[in-house]
């Protein structure tokens, strides 16, 4: 996969449409924003963030500047044939069910990093088993009326986010048992929680990391916190 990069895409209007992700992009002076919604940046500069539009809003002589966010551009994997092509829009379909899910599951995993920082074994231990009881009551249905193929990009998205295959993180939150049976478990639906992302090796990993930068930089997905941190290397 040739990846490629437009770095500091500065765009300078006033009350004009301009081409990019979108046929127009909305900016106004910084004033008529919500104090609290303001940021600086390294230089003391301040600004808006529009998360809708992926833009930064700053404002020079009183005017809008409106700064892109870097782009990362991906081309479409070559398709083999039209079996190949459909693949790739039916792992499109998979890809918009499993995201919702996996965003809960990635903030939730998070929280529980953090929450467990001070905590001794048996405290742990405990806690952990608090919180899976509570998320088991909220999300097992959905969890259980995920496909096998959903199963699998859920996995590669919880891989491709943590840096830690499923089969991990579930070690390290509930222990090694627990982590063979839940691995067991999976084999038998055909996913292996395992498995580890790797877009040059894996066609379907290929495909994946090409829908969600095209979703990511359309603006059809939200990126998750860190999504940019996560390099593909040969």
């Amino acid at each position: 996969m040739n990846f490629s990069k437009i770095v500091c895409l500065f765009i300078f209007f006033f009350g004009v449409s301009v081409f990019g992700q979108k046929d127009t992009i909305v900016a106004k002076p910084l004033n008529q924003y919500p104090a609290e919604s303001l940021k600086v940046d390294e230089f003391g500069n301040k600004y808006y963030y529009d998360e809708q539009q992926k833009v930064k809003v700053y404002e020079v002589n009183g005017e809008p500047v409106v700064v892109l966010d870097e782009l990362v551009l991906v081309n479409k994997p070559r398709f083999n044939n039209q079996l190949d092509k459909n693949y790739y829009y039916f792992l499109n379909k998979k890809l918009y069910r499993v995201y919702p899910l996996f965003l809960t599951a990635l903030q939730q995993y998070r929280d529980i990093q953090k929450d467990m920082n001070d905590m001794d074994s048996k405290a742990k231990r405990k806690f952990v088993r608090e919180r899976q009881s509570m998320l088991a009551d909220q999300y097992e249905k959905q969890l259980r009326d995920l496909t096998t193929t959903e199963g699998q990009v859920f996995a590669k998205l919880m891989n491709r986010a943590t840096d830690k295959s499923v089969y991990e993180i579930i070690r390290e939150l509930r222990g090694g048992l627990s982590a063979f049976w839940w691995n067991l478990k999976g084999k038998m639906a055909d996913i292996d929680l395992k498995d580890r992302y790797d877009p040059h090796k894996n066609r379907t990993d290929e495909f994946v990391e090409s829908l969600l930068q095209s979703n990511w930089n359309s603006g059809y997905l939200k990126p998750y916190p860190g999504a940019s941190d996560f390099k593909v290397k040969k």
